[in-house]
């Protein structure tokens, strides 16, 4: 069975994408996990070694392996290798050629998405089991962000990246347009009002990136779940409810603005979105929260960016919904030795110390996933030279944990973002009404879901 269900999650995830860009590395990680080999500990013993997977690339891969090294010289019971091994999806697929051959990680890095394959894969030792052998304190942790990987009342990885969607906005051009910098709008009609006021001059209201996540976020934003059976947390979901009104009104108002000419479509990709809003051809935009500090120093000299909370569609939804968490969290591997996954929980454990959750948010953008991280001086500094980031912070803590907002969990997840991206491009560009565009993509999504589930029926 679940050699059907790689097969097909490998074909379903080839077209996926992911953080970072393919490397050979994996060979190397492989053969490391496979002998064993290790430095000895000044008393002669050999630490336990752990190998990590992870799609960290670029600058996120320095602070992965400055976070090692430190971890590294702290102790000398474990010894951590990090290994990058490409995007999110290349990533799982090597996982995936590398189970039962006793050549894989001891620890993986995945996107949320990737969660449900995960759980059903048979292949990881929940976290909870840590956490229950030692009473590990979880409250230190913050609630919203642990809710996404808790599944019937169990947590089955270590949140690691964090990120959520906000709006970001030029509030010089909100000052030339008559707009107040410090109101930003709060509904979809101060949005496309916004939009309509500040196309002048060169200069068009907004564009948002054609991508899944952020019909994920606005549907969630105003208490509405992506999927039947409280979002696949009741239960394994088999039905995609991308149809239903709260996703067609949200693609209606969004297409209204690109028809008005107040919001352009740059297609699919946030680099492109994020360069127009530094170059002043667009003035609001949405990104991750995790973009924050790389939009901010783009703008820098040319004017001050301002952030709000993801709009609502109107004023009475204040109340519903809220964001849901992106990013990746961390899985223990249950093919490695006993105590290689308790080497891997102790590294996990570091990685969730407040001082160290300070380094890795000020370094990368992402969240803090220990609340005590906001009282280390390092974050309070960081949120002084970027204020905006309270947004984030503010948006985070004011969602209320919900089957809508901890997140829909599916088999193929990344398929039914792509179709989904299919869709708002359709209906952007007239293809399609926004409510076939959206219908044609859930039945799609329902189709490769139930196919997903027959692989993993008992």
């Amino acid at each position: 069975m679940f050699a059907c269900l790689c097969l097909m999650m490998v074909i379903l995830t080839a077209c996926g994408g992911g953080a970072g860009s393919s490397t050979a590395g994996g060979a190397t990680a492989e053969a490391a996990a496979a002998t064993g080999e290790s430095a000895k500990t000044t008393d002669g013993a050999a630490p336990v070694k752990v190998v990590w997977w992870h799609a960290m690339s670029g600058e996120l891969g320095g602070v992965v392996d400055e976070l090692v090294k430190r971890f590294n010289e702290s102790q000398d019971d474990v010894e951590v290798e990090a290994v990058f091994q490409g995007t999110y999806d290349e990533s799982l697929n090597k996982l995936k050629t590398a189970m039962g051959s006793g050549t894989g990680p001891t620890m993986i890095q995945t996107y949320e998405i990737g969660s449900r394959f995960m759980i059903d894969s048979g292949a990881i030792t929940p976290m909870q089991q840590f956490i229950d052998g030692e009473s590990y304190d979880v409250s230190k942790l913050e609630p919203n962000i642990l809710g996404y990987y808790t599944f019937d009342d169990r947590l089955y990885s270590m949140p690691f990246n964090t990120s959520n969607p906000i709006l970001y906005y030029n509030k010089d051009a909100f000052k030339a347009a008559g707009l107040d910098p410090e109101n930003p709008p709060k509904t979809y009609e101060e949005v496309e009002k916004a939009a309509k006021t500040l196309t002048k001059d060169g200069m068009t209201g907004g564009s948002f990136a054609i991508y899944g996540w952020f019909m994920e976020q606005l549907l969630a934003n105003q208490g509405a779940e992506l999927l039947n059976n409280s979002n696949g947390r009741a239960g394994m979901a088999d039905q995609a409810q991308l149809g239903a009104p709260a996703a067609v009104r949200t693609l209606e108002w969004w297409k209204k603005m690109v028809d008005a000419g107040t919001m352009l479509n740059l297609g699919r990709k946030t680099d492109d979105t994020k360069k127009a809003f530094a170059a002043g051809q667009i003035a609001m935009t949405l990104d991750s929260t995790a973009s924050l500090r790389g939009i901010v120093q783009a703008a820098e000299g040319k004017f001050e960016v301002g952030t709000a909370p993801l709009p609502k569609p109107t004023a009475a939804d204040a109340d519903k919904g809220g964001v849901v968490v992106g990013g990746a969290s961390l899985w223990i591997m249950n093919d490695r030795p006993e105590a290689e996954q308790q080497a891997a929980w102790s590294f996990i454990k570091f990685l969730a110390e407040p001082a160290t959750q300070a380094y890795w948010h000020v370094n990368t953008g992402y969240f803090p996933i220990t609340k005590q991280a906001y009282d280390e001086d390092l974050v309070k500094e960081n949120l002084k030279k970027y204020p905006q980031f309270q947004t984030a912070v503010d948006q985070l803590h004011g969602t209320e944990p919900t089957p809508a907002t901890q997140g829909a969990v599916m088999g193929v997840f990344p398929e039914a973002r792509q179709l989904t991206e299919t869709a708002i491009e359709e209906a952007l560009t007239g293809a399609a009404t926004p409510q076939d565009a959206l219908d044609r993509a859930s039945a799609e999504i329902t189709q490769k879901i139930q196919e997903y589930n027959s692989t993993v029926a008992q």
